[in-house]
């Protein structure tokens, strides 16, 4: 074979037969390995909606059970269904039961918006603020507010993806609603 190959060296460096094969290999791996890397990332993407979709149907769920002021207000503490209503809407997604809430979640209240357009809290849920005046807001009543806290596990689909080399191992999601 050696031999062979000693006296077929110039016929074998001078043919071309196959280059197209083996130019086109190297460019497949390129556009292959691309390819799963926007897959990857658009599934991270995908969930990551989703996740925060369910932070936001949990907040309305929270919202349409607990907002009646009279009885329910402030719902941590009032409103029984409470937990039960935000874990039912936030697993009512594409990902189910993968989605839950954060530990200590959901969690509530008083809040007004201070000058630069940011919530502050002010008082406790045992004794709610008659105004806004310690946000420089004397005019404007506090607001009752739930946060909602929800995260999910990711894994990404391929080993040799950008998103697998990010080191992100869950998605968490908070939406704040305002009850009353």
């Amino acid at each position: 074979m050696l031999q062979w190959l000693r006296r077929n060296r110039r016929a074998f460096r001078h043919d071309r037969r196959g280059t197209a094969a083996v130019e086109f290999a190297l460019a497949a791996t390129l556009l292959v390995v691309a390819l799963l890397n926007a897959v990857d990332f658009g599934y991270y993407m995908y969930q990551r909606m989703e996740v925060e979709n369910a932070a936001e149907a949990g907040a309305q769920a929270a919202w349409k059970t607990c907002s009646d002021q009279s009885t329910m207000l402030p719902a941590t503490e009032n409103c029984a269904n409470l937990t039960t209503a935000v874990t039912a809407a936030i697993q009512n997604t594409s990902l189910g039961t993968a989605i839950s809430l954060i530990s200590g979640s959901p969690t509530e209240g008083y809040y007004c918006v201070n000058a630069t357009n940011t919530l502050q809290a002010v008082g406790s849920l045992s004794s709610k603020p008659t105004d806004c005046s310690s946000v420089g807001r004397a005019s404007v009543s506090p607001g009752d507010y739930i946060q909602v806290s929800v995260t999910c596990a990711y894994a990404p689909l391929f080993g040799i993806s950008l998103m697998s080399a990010s080191g992100i191992t869950s998605i968490n999601m908070t939406t704040w609603m305002r009850l009353a």
